[in-house]
């Protein structure tokens, strides 16, 4: 084998399950490039466990007890979930193809399924558990007249938006191209039942945690826990990064596979699976894995997508890099779709949120949003009140808001790629920071801000530097594109009232 006592350092791994112990498990989440230690934070506020920042950049590993599951899909900041069966810090590779590719092929025999069988078996169990849950609601008459109320046009929209979505999640195999050698296949079922958990789940979490501890190793049989024999469906999706292997990641994921399929005589299928069984190989980093997401979890709040969507989770990561504190004002001046003031209601509710933008489809898609989220939160309890949180059409050079009145503006602005030009931005930025330095409140304001044109940004903000000081850059990946948050704070200089700039 690869000199697999490997990896000398098998770094995590499971802890096992030792007779009478209670199940866990090593997750590992993949989070927005550059928030990954706002993810760690986030992790050890809401779940009290301790984050490893992984070398590859955009992954997180932490340890959690198996009922802590519903917690750990709650999360903000990230995007997908998988449980770690082993990894392996210094794995080293032959140099020959075929020896490297049959070491892995040999470690599949050797790896700690058991667990994290288990762990998969539970998450599947409370997935089922939400989508009959939603099903109930949805079919209840109170719940139908309440979306009947609603009225809005967004409510079919609702559901064909969701379609298309999940069509557009459908993959199949991969061929890498060119130099990209990185195959990274999402699920392919719809992921509403895992959001919010109601307040009695974590008793039948313990439940179910029992039951998949005495359910042994059926999904080693490959079997399920209602007791009939089913042959598991599942895939291999391999991630692979750095210059130094004498393989493809399509190569490694094939032969991986064909191990996998051997060892649990399961069913390949690369649409239709079970189990996702991810192998990620970043140099000498080897973490094999298996998926407990389907659909990214940054889809959360949207239903009705523009051209430039944020993600949720990158949405989260902004607002939570400007400190919001309770009554704080937060505005989103250009907010497009409302990725950022509707995550910002939904986590941050004791603050007050306003979204604009000057274009009215853009308006009516984050009002459909914010609608959509309200439906959503009714289904789950009646007595929701609504969300701090209004959208108004607007001019960002003339904001309708008074000097001083506003805390904090997140918001992410043009890249001058699909939306604006780069020739526009050299006029729209110094006037943008302008009109946000009038809004914010001298001495104590602050704003992040998201864009790829950082040229421009940088000579904008030399314009301004009297009214903000920049405090912190995060360089973050959006679409491929290397782009960068900056955290502003607003200096104690009076603004102009004069609204043109120049």
């Amino acid at each position: 084998m690869a000199e697999a006592e490997a990896a000398g350092d098998a770094g995590l791994g499971p802890a096992a399950a030792q007779d009478g112990a209670e199940l866990a498990a090593v997750i590992g989440a993949t989070v927005p490039t550059g928030f990954e230690q706002t993810a760690a934070e986030e992790v050890r506020e809401k779940l009290g466990s301790a984050s490893r920042i992984s070398k590859d950049r955009g992954k997180i590993y932490f340890e959690v007890p198996a009922r802590s599951l519903p917690q750990v899909h709650r999360l903000r900041s990230v995007d997908n979930l998988f449980v770690v069966v082993q990894e392996f810090k210094d794995y080293q590779f032959k140099e020959n193809k075929e020896d490297a590719l049959k070491d892995l092929e040999d470690l599949v025999k050797t790896l700690p399924w058991t667990d994290p069988l288990k762990v998969w078996e539970l998450n599947n169990s409370l997935k089922k558990k939400k989508t009959k849950r939603k099903k109930h609601n949805l079919q209840s008459p109170a719940s139908r007249g309440k979306l009947s109320d609603a009225g809005e046009e967004g409510g079919a929209d609702q559901n064909n938006t969701n379609d298309q979505e999940d069509c557009a999640q459908n993959p199949v195999a991969v061929e890498p191209t060119g130099g990209q050698d990185k195959e990274n296949l999402q699920g392919v079922t719809s992921r509403n039942g895992v959001e919010e958990e109601e307040d009695n789940e974590q008793s039948e979490v313990k439940a179910e945690v029992q039951a998949s501890s005495e359910s042994g190793s059926k999904a080693d049989e490959g079997q399920t826990g209602e007791g009939e024999a089913k042959v598991l469906r599942f895939r291999v999706t391999c991630n692979r990064a750095g210059d130094k292997h004498s393989f493809t990641s399509n190569e490694a994921a094939r032969d991986f596979g064909g191990a996998v399929q051997e060892h649990f005589q399961w069913k390949a299928d690369m649409t239709h699976f079970d189990v996702e069984v991810l192998l990620n190989i970043h140099s000498n980093e080897v973490v094999v894995g298996i998926a407990l997401t389907e659909e990214s979890l940054h889809r959360r709040n949207i239903t009705h997508f523009g051209p430039t969507t944020l993600r949720s989770t990158l949405a989260y990561g902004m607002l939570r890099l400007c400190d919001p504190q309770p009554t704080d004002i937060i505005v989103d001046p250009m907010c497009g779709t409302g990725a950022i003031p509707i995550e910002g209601a939904a986590e941050w509710p004791c603050c007050y949120h306003i979204a604009g933008d000057n274009n009215p489809q853009a308006v009516k898609r984050a009002a459909n949003n914010i609608s959509s989220l309200l439906r959503k939160n009714e289904s789950k309890d009646s007595t929701a009140l609504g969300v701090p949180l209004d959208v108004i059409q607007w001019d960002i050079c003339r904001l309708p808001l008074r000097t001083g009145s506003v805390d904090i503006v997140v918001t992410d602005m043009p890249f001058g790629k699909r939306i604006g030009s780069k020739k526009k931005n050299w006029d729209l930025y110094p006037a943008c920071l302008m009109e946000m330095g009038r809004i914010c409140t001298p001495g104590t304001g602050r704003a992040v801000l998201l864009t790829q044109d950082k040229k421009c940004f940088a000579k904008a903000l030399s314009r301004v530097g009297h009214i903000w000081r920049r405090a912190q850059t995060v360089w973050v990946n959006v679409g491929g594109l290397h782009a960068a948050v900056y955290l502003l704070r607003r200096t104690s200089e009076p603004a102009q009232d004069t609204r043109p700039f120049w």
